[in-house]
Parts: C-alpha cells; structure tokens; sequence
C-alpha cells in the first residue's frame, strides 16, 4: 500500500496517531511510541511486496551496521580515503537499485531508497567531520525508519530530529503542533488529490494521448509542471504534518517555488530540503577542497565545476534515464549563466528595478518549467 495514497491508509493512520496525540498533550515523548508505529506503517507499506521488504530489510541492516562500524573506527582512525570508501559502500544499494533496470530490465530496490541512501550518507559525513561523536542505537534506528519521511522525504538532518524527538514537548507547544500538523495534512490532501489530480485527470493524461505538436508540447509543459508541484508539495505537506503529530518538526520542502526570481532562489524554495543536501555535501565540500587545494586559478572556475557535478548527480540521483541527466545538466548550466550574469555592471544596475524583478521572474518560471518537460520524458518518447 503506497504511503498517502488511498482512504484506508489515512484511516489505518489515523488511528495508529490517536495513542500519539494523547502522549502529546498529556506532555510525555512520542519517540518510544514512534518507532513501533514506524515499524506498523513500513510494514503495511511493504508487506504486499516480498522483494522489496527485503531489500528494506538487507539494506537497513547493511547501513545501521555501516553506521555503527564506522563510528568506531573513526575514533582510532581517521583517513579522508577511508570516509570515500565507506560513503561508496553506503551508496552502492542506490546504484544497484538505479542501473538494474537497464542491466537486468527491471528495477530492483523499495520505495524511498534514494530518501534513506541520503540520511545514511550524511551521517556517515558528519561521523567524519566530528558533529556526530556517540550513536544512540535506538535514536539511529527511529531516524532512518521514521515512517511520515521513509518514502520520498522531506530529508531531515540526524542531529537536529534527534535532538528534537529526545525532548518532551510542553502540552501548550504539543497542541501548537498538533493544530499545525493538522492543517498541513489538509493542505497536502487539497494540493496532492484535488489540484494534482485535476491537473492529471483533465490535462496531462489527454495530452499524452494527442500528437507532439508544439502546440501541445507547450500545453503538456505547464500542466506537468503544474501537476507536479501540487503532487509532490502535498505529498511532502502531508508527511511533514504527520511527523508534527509524532512531535517531530520536519523541515518544509517548499516555498512557492514559482515566484523564484532567478534560478539561485528557485533551488532555495523547491525540494529544499535536497537542494540543501546537494548544497551542504557536494557542491560547498567541492568548492571548498578546490579553494584550499589551489586546483583552479579561479574560485569561479571551481565554483561553475562544482555546480556541473551538483546538478548533474542530482540526475543520476533521479534515475539513470537520458531525461534526468540532461535536466541535471540543463540546471547546472542555468546556474553558471545566472551566476555570470549577475557579476555583470548591467544586472547590479537594474536588479531592484520593479521590471527587472518581474521579467526576471517570468523568464525563471517559464526556464523551470522547460526543465520539468525534460524531466517529464515527454521530450524523449
């Protein structure tokens, strides 16, 4: 049963939350309540599918003793090499997801493979960079199994979601929460099953059915990105009001992305909770070891590299079809163009220029939504 998707797991849901938002507001922690309800929620997610409850189970297992191992030895020793090789044990259940379909024509993997890969890697990073010095067994096992994110995210960062589901929540702030959360999941439904399914139902799907004329292409563009946004954001509304219910404040992950000024801020407002993960463990580690290293003559240089290698791995972090990588690459190249640009005399001049803002507005929206049709696939079918 796939997670948000039909009546009976909102009701299921609903019910298993009930035991939840009496601890809240009689003040106790969730966390110990979480974790079954957690484990409740995979299992109803997973227990139609043998092979991707075990696949779940292999990998969980492979990462939390990964996890585990890692912690240890750093503390005896300490090798940049090392940490290289451990991330790529980390990451190689996603390449393996990733490439099978095309080396053995289907996809092999669980729902929320790509989600989880990234919790693990970033602990592992942060174990390396000193932020992470003790693991809590049950703390780590609550974070990587925490039911409301397990699927497609938001992606929260270890520290802060256990620092925050090892406190008690005073009732006043619980009901704060709860009334939050609440409106979240209402949100989400409007967004994700009127909107989206609307846009789906009366749009793309007769679209996809008529000719590529441009005529078309253009109307597909819109509704598909339109279609997207409202599916994704309310899905990610509705699994971030959950976990405010299960007391955890789960980062947003949108921002009305579509009054992005310029490509920079749309990557600040869409999927924000990737985008920054891209930002803080690719991109400004690259930049950085560039900078200190000395490999370029000019930060910028290394700067339009690290973007290349940011975007470009988001692709294949979507998949290994044509479509992701060039929408990778496409938004790389777009982030090098705004950066050059707006070192210019011209855009400093006219940037707080109320034409300027809106031009510059329409001009983001309607590149972003160009790279949803090639995200899409339409484009290559």
């Amino acid at each position: 049963m796939l997670p948000y998707s039909n009546f009976m797991y909102f009701y299921i849901m609903i019910l298993v939350l009930i035991p939840a938002i009496v601890m809240g507001l009689l003040g106790k922690r969730i966390k110990w309540y979480g974790l079954p309800v957690s484990l409740y929620m995979i299992y109803l997610t997973f227990g139609n599918s043998k092979q991707q409850a075990k696949f779940l189970i292999l990998f969980f297992l492979m990462e939390f003793l990964l996890i585990i191992i890692y912690s240890y030895v750093i503390k005896k020793f300490k090798q940049k090499w090392l940490l290289w090789i451990i991330v790529l044990i980390g990451i190689s259940p996603l390449i393996y997801s990733k490439t099978s379909n095309i080396f053995m024509h289907r996809e092999l993997g669980f729902l929320g493979i790509s989600y989880l890969t990234f919790k693990i890697i970033q602990m592992l990073i942060q174990i390396y960079d000193g932020y992470i010095t003790k693991i809590n067994i049950f703390d780590l096992i609550y974070f990587i199994l925490f039911f409301p994110t397990l699927s497609s995210g938001p992606i929260d960062r270890s520290i802060r979601f256990m620092e925050e589901s090892n406190k008690a929540l005073g009732t006043r702030q619980y009901i704060e929460y709860l009334g939050e959360g609440i409106y979240k999941i209402l949100q989400g439904v409007g967004y994700k099953f009127l909107i989206g399914y609307y846009i789906q139902k009366h749009f793309i799907n007769i679209l996809l059915l008529n000719q590529h004329t441009l005529g078309n292409v253009v109307k597909y563009m819109y509704s598909y990105s339109f279609y997207l946004f409202f599916d994704f954001a309310g899905y990610s509304l509705i699994a971030i009001g959950v976990s405010y219910i299960l007391g955890i404040k789960t980062p947003e992950n949108f921002n009305l992305p579509f009054i992005s000024k310029d490509i920079k801020d749309f990557w600040n407002r869409w999927h924000m909770s990737l985008s920054f993960w891209f930002r803080d463990f690719i991109y400004n580690r690259f930049v950085m070891s560039a900078i200190r290293g000395k490999w370029f003559k000019s930060r910028y240089t290394a700067s339009y590299l690290g973007y290349m290698i940011n975007m470009i791995t988001m692709g294949f972090w979507h998949g290994v079809q044509l479509n992701y990588i060039v929408y990778g690459a496409y938004h790389a190249i777009l982030l090098i163009g705004t950066d050059y640009l707006q070192r210019k005399p011209f855009y400093k001049k006219f940037k707080n220029k109320t034409y300027f803002k809106v031009a510059s507005t329409l001009l983001t929206f309607n590149l972003v939504c160009f790279s949803f049709l090639i995200f899409s696939g339409y484009l290559f079918k």
